[in-house]
């Protein structure tokens, strides 16, 4: 079953790798590097529930992890400026377009409170820490702001990982609609990002 060889591979590299692995992979996720959350955090809550992992202490790494990548990305910024950060972002798969969204908005609402509202934004939260850093935001109000807001989407992607280890038996009895909704979504995201890059290129060659 898809679903249960996904979980089980999940857990088998954050088994070995321990409260350090989802650090590692939580900083990478508050990067620019492509790794969801979603596809971290609720295995953690997997572990958690099997009573292999402490509750404060997965919250405890993951939300270190997230703030350290975050401050790595804030640094970037304020040390290098835009150029730097496009010129090592293109060996990490960063998106320009989705950065000068990421930045225009920010520049819009540059606060505090909007640093933590951009931690629950699919792909801004990846980004926004360095247009924080361009705009030489205060290191303590960006410090607060991301912890809190990291911390805060960490732990619900935790319980909501929890809540399905402790239903697994529902999973189980309903695993081919399971399969069908995770390939369905698969075929879908593997579509729009095709339609997205065509979209583009028609855009550039028209200009």
């Amino acid at each position: 079953m898809l679903t249960e060889l996904i979980s089980e591979f999940a857990i088998r590299v954050l088994d070995t790798t321990g409260y350090a692995g989802a650090a590692f992979l939580m900083g990478l996720e508050s990067m620019i590097f492509p790794v969801p959350s979603e596809a971290v955090m609720p295995f953690v809550g997997f572990l958690v529930a099997d009573g292999k992992w402490g509750l404060a202490q997965a919250v405890l790494a993951t939300s270190l992890g997230s703030f350290l990548g975050s401050y790595l990305s804030y640094l970037m910024g304020y040390f290098g400026g835009r150029p730097f950060v496009l010129k090592v972002g293109k060996y990490l798969l960063l998106d320009v377009e989705d950065l000068e969204r990421t930045e225009r908005f920010f520049q819009g609402h540059r606060s505090a409170l909007t640093l933590f509202g951009c931690r629950f934004i699919p792909v801004v939260r990846h980004l926004v820490s360095i247009p924080a850093g361009i705009g030489k935001m205060p290191f303590w109000p960006f410090a607060i702001a991301t912890t809190a807001g990291a911390t805060l989407w960490n732990s619900f992607l935790l319980y909501c990982g929890f809540a399905l280890r402790e239903n697994w038996s529902l999973v189980q009895t309903y695993r081919h609609q399971f399969d069908a909704l995770i390939i369905g979504m698969l075929v879908a995201s593997i579509a729009w990002y095709v339609w997205y890059k065509l979209k583009r290129r028609r855009a550039a060659s028209a200009e």
